[in-house]
């Protein structure tokens, strides 16, 4: 098997608060919705007992891009808190005017860890959950 064609990215789950939050990223870091399938629309309906009653309309399955990259989003099984532990995404930004407007924007409603400040490795860099939980690590390129 050729390594190279192996690809591996992030598939986020929020538990009921998928649309919500690819609305909040669209707006925050211009991110682009590729594709989205409702539960409802599945050729495939979830096994009985799968999701909560009036899941129908949730997002199963979602892609979207920031940049150049793409990631893949859930409502998942559609209960409980959102958690992301042990995992941050990283976003580098091509300078520090750009890496001030990203981090205000995914900081509305959440958490500065760290705010943004030069390093040896970044003249801007911070840290920060946003509304849904998830840890960030931005940086303006060198």
């Amino acid at each position: 098997m050729e390594q190279k064609t192996i690809k591996v990215g992030p598939y986020l789950m929020f538990n009921g608060r998928c649309e919500e939050a690819l609305d909040f990223y669209r707006r925050a870091i211009g991110a682009e919705i590729v594709t989205m399938m409702r539960f409802r629309d599945s050729p495939s309906p979830p096994p009985p007992g799968m999701l909560p009653p009036g899941s129908e309309d949730k997002i199963m399955h979602a892609s979207f891009t920031v940049g150049a990259n793409t990631l893949m989003a859930s409502d998942g099984e559609c209960v409980g808190d959102v958690e992301f532990k042990g995992v941050s995404l990283s976003l580098s930004t091509p300078d520090k005017a750009t890496a001030e407007r990203m981090f205000q924007a995914l900081s509305d409603g959440g958490q500065v860890r760290m705010p943004l400040s030069p390093t040896f490795f970044s003249p801007s860099f911070g840290m920060l959950l946003d509304r849904f939980g998830l840890s960030w690590l931005i940086m303006a390129e060198p």
